[in-house]
């Protein structure tokens, strides 16, 4: 069976349906694929309750109403068999209704989001073409690749007058100081958090000012000594204009839903994709606080062991941004571990593993926090996970194993 086939079978039990239960994971990807699940209820006259949250398990889904999991619950083997998942982790659910590049030979880590299998299941619910701007949001917000299924998505939106390709500064921001003060991916040092120094840099009539070319120059000989290959060749890139999105300019309105869903303001980020407007000068400051206090979390981090790539955090909330910042954008050459302590008293850990060692980080972390009592799990190269207090001395042994 292709993903078109199983996205039919899937779009076939939500039509059926007269009200929809909705849940969405708390980052771009996760908002923005249950928002293009909601538009096409929407469109075909169905009601429907959308929630954003940081995670999902069996006891929060009613087994009286039709249930759809939006970029999370693949990973669940306890789930009814009549739950709807639309999700792109490691899969573990086999019921019927399950929308997964991964069972379909598709690399769920680059080449098709949730929010880009979503697009797949809405567009056999109807003509929801208009949609495959929000599919970006996945693609920006998992730093996926623009090939297989993602390239066909912008492809088609292209070809549609939906979406149209510029090149030029991939940061969000209002606007050329704010991209660059607020900048977290990919961390600009030296430069992100010091508005003066971005100010400087942007101001019209400088020698950088003038042009995008001049700032561009000027923003790597400033960060060059200290950041990654990947850092200096992510400011410029493809950049893209979304024609029916709230924010036209994809990578800004992608970090402006991620920026409030992991504020705990999914909510916000999912009416910005839903197209309402009058909350998006609300969403645009939530998302800039959020950014900031990744740059003070990154610049407040403790390394309590020079031995181990283990970085104590104050926030949970910012722990995969600042483990993001770490791996990709500052130099390292082995896994970072970002862990921060939770309102409850237990840990939440956030990892990333660079592709060329070689450790799956998501499988390492589903074995090593049910060592501590707690669960995790995630990508090949990103992953997290939870335990409780207790467990923390464990977790510490268990990353000291694996320096060894």
């Amino acid at each position: 069976m292709s993903i078109e086939a199983a996205a039919e079978v899937l779009a076939d039990n939500l039509s059926k349906a007269d009200f929809v239960r909705v849940y969405g994971h708390h980052d771009a990807d996760g908002i923005a694929s249950a928002s293009i699940i909601c538009h096409a209820l929407s469109r075909l006259g169905k009601k429907y309750h959308l929630t954003i949250k940081s995670g999902i398990n069996a006891g929060d889904v009613s087994d009286e109403v039709p249930t759809i999991l939006c970029d999370f619950g693949s990973s669940s083997e306890d789930l009814a068999e009549d739950v709807m998942v639309v999700d792109h982790h490691l899969p573990h659910f086999s019921g019927e209704y399950h929308v997964n590049p991964r069972l379909h030979g598709i690399d769920g880590d680059n080449e098709l989001s949730s929010s880009g299998a979503a697009f797949i299941v809405a567009n056999r619910m109807g003509d929801n073409r208009d949609l495959c701007g929000l599919a970006l949001l996945g693609i920006i917000g998992d730093s996926q690749t623009v090939t297989g299924k993602n390239e066909e998505i912008i492809n088609e939106g292209i070809a549609n007058q939906f979406i149209t390709p510029k090149r030029g500064i991939a940061l969000p921001g209002k606007d050329p100081a704010e991209k660059l003060y607020t900048a977290i991916d990919p961390y600009l040092s030296g430069i992100s958090g010091d508005k003066a120094k971005a100010l400087e840099i942007s101001k019209p009539g400088s020698d950088a000012g003038d042009s995008p070319d001049s700032m561009l120059s000027s923003v790597i000989l400033e960060i060059a000594g200290t950041s990654s290959l990947h850092a200096m060749q992510s400011v410029w890139g493809d950049i893209y204009e979304i024609e029916r999105g709230v924010i036209h300019d994809a990578h800004t309105l992608a970090a402006t839903v991620e920026g409030c869903g992991l504020s705990g303001r999914g909510g916000l980020g999912a009416a910005l994709c839903l197209r309402s407007v009058s909350c998006t000068e609300m969403a645009e400051e939530t998302a800039v606080s959020f950014r900031l206090n990744v740059i003070s979390s990154l610049k407040s981090a403790k390394k309590p062991d020079e031995n181990l790539a283990l970085f104590e955090i104050d926030s949970p909330k910012v722990s995969g941004s600042v483990a993001d910042i770490l791996s990709k954008d500052l130099i390292a050459d082995s896994p970072v571990f970002t862990v921060a302590k939770k309102d409850d008293g237990g840990y939440s850990v956030s990892a990333r593993s660079p592709p060329c060692y070689g450790l799956n980080i998501g499988e390492f972390l589903e074995k090593l926090a049910s060592e501590c009592g707690g669960t995790g799990g995630g990508h090949v190269s990103r992953g997290g996970a939870a335990f409780p207090e207790s467990g923390y001395p464990a977790f510490r042994k268990g990353i000291e194993g694996m320096s060894a």
